[in-house]
């Protein structure tokens, strides 16, 4: 695969490294270490009180990953793996967890930290080993395709650090942990290219795409379609191998579909065949996908943004956490430039299309500019917004593995201008060669090395320019939703049996969640209802919150928000409350309050009173 990826890399450059200095761990573990202190000075306003701080700007989300991580570290806590249907939120009826973003291997994982400090640590340190370990994941695959170490550095940090995986941090932990794809196109890619041993090879790259089936599986759609067109345009460029090929790859194919069956085979069956599936996607079609003026716009997020940028980035209509599309002129005008003067060589090649190709899906059907949608231009992803399972993506989210092609291409360009400036270098002789020094007998003509060096001083310096206007700022804090006083007391003195069901006041849903991160700091409740999540309505298709939230749901949340909601009838409310059956209510509130008033018209005087915390044991 190196061969056919890198044919830059020739024999001037191979003897050029066999000369360079030994140390190439410590550079490698010199570049790994600048990436977690690059991580730690992006999240170190999280770091500041990790159990407690949370990224600002999308508090609901993280509630809801705050909440996973929970549920996980619990059931690791019981000598169990997390079930994948589950009725801890949203009883009676319940969750299937294959059809929601709930992390479930880095759950598993972090399980320790969770129990130890709790969710919002795990959160911090998930969001933290995202950055850096993407950036890593880049560079060693970049070194892996021959990539020197000065622009597969450059290019790690320009993928781990990009503003799609900045905004994705944005409350999207299973977006913005982005260390897999890398790993699993470089995975496909040598059982396509080069491989030896095919059921091997197979059989990590089913490795590799279980476990990001189990982080994120829209993101492992996203890299499927980064990692084909790769394979097309490698494919279309040497038609002629291709033949050769096909029996070593499908070999490894086949190992890595039996590896990722074997492993996956009932989360992905519980997936489409068990409760609470669900069709189509929860969000409507062609409305999150870039601004084109996004491209070219910065977030307040970046260093080097104006007021007037950050505010346009702020109008943008899906929400900081899905501006992904910044790249910026100066990075798009080395794109343009890299992909021109390395297009003979087959990784520029392929980077630069799956780049293009990507982009182009993320503006969806129709494109959006300005905050303007102009519905009479049609663009290809219109026609693919409703092929199953592949128009359950968002179209803005390509750009995340858009930032990994665009990051490969750079570093690729890079890499070749340093090796003409090696290959025109004349480097000391080694033992037992000949002198090729302009000044010795028989020596060849000068290469004009001075041109070689100014072509790659001024290919470094293009580099690093295209790179600042990307720097970002350290992701801005605020504090998770404390857990009520008296919350814990209140659940030790009701006394419910384990797994009971509850109904807490607020109800918790998808723009009211403070519930689930107070279930996530303390594991209290084990069941309640309500609850943000993705779920089947009553035709089948998916919802955020299924098939919506219960009338007295809402008059109840009205209440305990000040916010004016018809009541239900006693009839409607009667009905809600035999659907829900629970062994206990609590509610944050106090008895003076209109909230308190009107369940202690309901329940009559409470069971438990403890500090803000009133509940009724039934």
């Amino acid at each position: 695969m190196a061969r056919a990826l890198t044919t830059s890399a020739s024999s001037a450059h191979a003897r050029a490294a066999s000369r360079a200095p030994r140390g190439g761990a410590w550079t490698v573990t010199a570049i790994l270490a600048c990436y977690l202190l690059a991580a730690v000075a992006v999240t170190w306003h999280l770091w500041a009180d990790p159990a407690a701080h949370t990224v600002a700007g999308n508090p609901n989300d993280a509630d809801q990953f705050a909440w996973f991580l929970r549920y996980d570290a619990t059931a690791i806590a019981h000598g169990r793996l997390p079930a994948l249907v589950t009725a801890a939120m949203n009883a009676p009826q319940g969750v299937n967890m294959m059809w929601n973003t709930s992390v479930l291997l880095p759950g598993i994982l972090l399980a320790p930290v969770t129990l130890l400090l709790g969710p919002q640590t795990a959160l911090t340190v998930l969001l933290t080993a995202g950055f850096a370990g993407s950036a890593a994941s880049l560079f060693l695959v970049l070194r892996r395709w021959g990539v020197a170490a000065g622009p597969a550095a450059l290019g790690g940090a320009l993928y781990g650090f990009s503003p799609a995986l900045l905004q994705a941090g944005i409350g999207h932990y299973n977006l913005q942990f982005a260390v897999l794809p890398p790993l699993i196109i470089d995975a496909g890619l040598r059982l396509c290219l080069r491989s030896r041993s095919p059921r091997r090879d197979g059989a990590w790259l089913g490795l590799l795409i279980t476990a990001q089936l189990f982080t994120g599986e829209e993101l492992l759609l996203l890299t499927g379609i980064a990692g084909l067109l790769i394979v097309a345009v490698l494919a279309l460029g040497r038609p002629r191998a291709v033949p050769a090929r096909l029996g070593v790859t499908a070999t490894g194919l086949g190992v890595a579909a039996a590896v990722t069956l074997l492993l996956a085979g009932y989360g992905l069956w519980v997936q489409f065949f068990g409760p609470l599936t669900q069709r189509g996607s929860a969000f409507l079609p062609d409305f999150f996908k870039n601004d084109l003026t996004g491209f070219v716009t910065p977030s307040g997020y970046l260093l080097f943004h104006t007021a007037a940028s950050a505010a346009a980035a702020a109008r943008y209509q899906g929400g900081p956490s899905e501006y992904l599309g910044y790249l910026g002129w100066p990075l798009i005008a080395a794109l343009v430039v890299a992909a021109a003067a390395g297009w003979r060589q087959p990784a520029v090649r392929a980077t630069a299309v799956t780049l293009a190709v990507m982009e182009l899906f993320s503006v969806g059907g129709h494109p959006l500019i300005s905050g303007v949608v102009h519905p009479g231009v049609t663009l290809p992803w219109r026609w693919l917004e409703n092929v199953p399972v592949l128009g359950t993506a968002l179209p803005d989210r390509m750009s995340i593995v858009a930032d990994g092609a665009a990051a490969a291409l750079l570093a690729f360009a890079l890499d070749r201008a340093l090796v003409r400036r090696r290959a025109g270098a004349q480097p000391e002789p080694g033992p037992g060669e000949p002198d090729p020094r302009p000044d010795s007998p028989g020596a060849p003509p000068p290469r004009r090395p001075a041109r070689a060096r100014w072509l790659a001083l001024a290919a470094t310096l293009c580099a690093v320019g295209a790179f600042l206007p990307i720097i970002p700022r350290p992701l801005p804090a605020a504090v998770a939703p404390p857990v009520p006083a008296g919350w814990s007391a209140a659940f030790a003195a009701l006394r419910l049996p384990p797994g009971a069901r509850v109904l807490v006041v607020p109800v918790p849903t998808a723009t009211l969640t403070a519930a689930l991160r107070w279930q996530a700091d303390t594991g209290q409740p084990a069941s309640m209802a309500g609850g943000y999540f993705t779920g089947p309505a009553w035709n089948g298709l998916a919802y955020v919150e299924g098939n919506g939230v219960a009338a007295t749901a809402q008059y109840l949340d009205g209440l305990w928000t000040g916010q004016r909601v018809p009541a239900p009838s006693r009839a409607q409310a009667e009905a809600d409350l035999h659907t829900w059956r629970p062994a206990a209510v609590v509610a944050v509130t106090g008895l003076d309050s209109p909230l308190g008033r009107y369940l202690e018209g309901w329940f009559g005087p409470p069971t438990v009173r403890s500090g803000s915390v009133l509940a009724w044991r039934r």
